[in-house]
């Protein structure tokens, strides 16, 4: 029998990776004239990637902002992000103990992420953690990227898993749609980068702390969605 697996999104889920998106973006805004950014208000648009965030950024300020200098402007918080990782960026607390527990009890571990295949594997790499995941799929991995099913679908696929018995866990809307299409139940966490409380889009189930993911919760969600 093929052994199940949890999947992860990766910023705001596996890695708080607020810091180094922060300085990349304040770095990319530094000549436009904008006022500092505030990271209270930015929190919530971390998971949304640069293009989102600077958007953001030009629109609360009330300035325009062309294609050209958009572009030019990511192209910048690219470079500086990929620069400097894995920065001061740090799994969130708990995750690791999470990950050995499901290892140690014979699951299979992947990532799914929107983020860029090379970033996620530079960041997975730079903190020493990238041996204990079977796949590690990045916004252009395949042709398609969450929220379609098949970029979950393909990440277990990649891992040698079955979606039959599958669990993902994620932060997001994006997340929480992606698994559902996908039929798969989904744990969300509550301290990820959202802009609404994620339990607002219906998840599985929601957890604040890695401690309360365990073999038996994700054993029960797997046999419900296949009740």
């Amino acid at each position: 029998m093929t052994q199940p697996i949890i999947v992860f999104d990766l910023d705001g889920t596996l890695v708080d990776t607020s810091p180094d998106l922060l300085a990349a973006l304040s770095h990319a805004l530094k000549d436009t004239g904008l006022p500092p950014i505030d990271p209270k208000v930015f929190h919530a648009y971390l998971g949304m990637g640069s293009r989102a965030m600077i958007e953001r950024a030009f629109r609360q300020a009330n300035q325009p902002l062309d294609a050209d200098q958009h572009e030019k402007l990511i192209t910048t918080f690219l470079q500086h992000y990929t620069d400097n990782i894995p920065g001061t960026s740090q799994p969130f607390p708990g995750v690791l103990d999470a990950m050995k527990r499901f290892a140690d009890a014979g699951w299979t571990l992947a990532i799914c992420t929107n983020k860029f295949e090379k970033l996620s594997h530079a960041l997975i790499e730079g903190l020493g953690i990238h041996a204990q995941f079977a796949a590690n799929c990045g916004a252009d991995t395949f042709a398609w990227r969450k929220p379609d099913p098949r970029h979950l679908l393909s990440t277990i696929e990649q891992a040698g898993g079955d979606p039959a018995r599958a669990v993902m866990v994620g932060d997001s809307k994006t997340d929480i749609d992606t698994a559902k299409a996908a039929g798969i139940p989904v744990v969300a966490v509550d301290f990820g980068y959202t802009d609404l409380p994620v339990a607002t889009y219906e998840p599985s189930i929601v957890i604040s702390h890695y401690d309360e993911l365990t073999i038996a919760m994700a054993e029960r969600l797997i046999a419900a969605a296949n009740a």
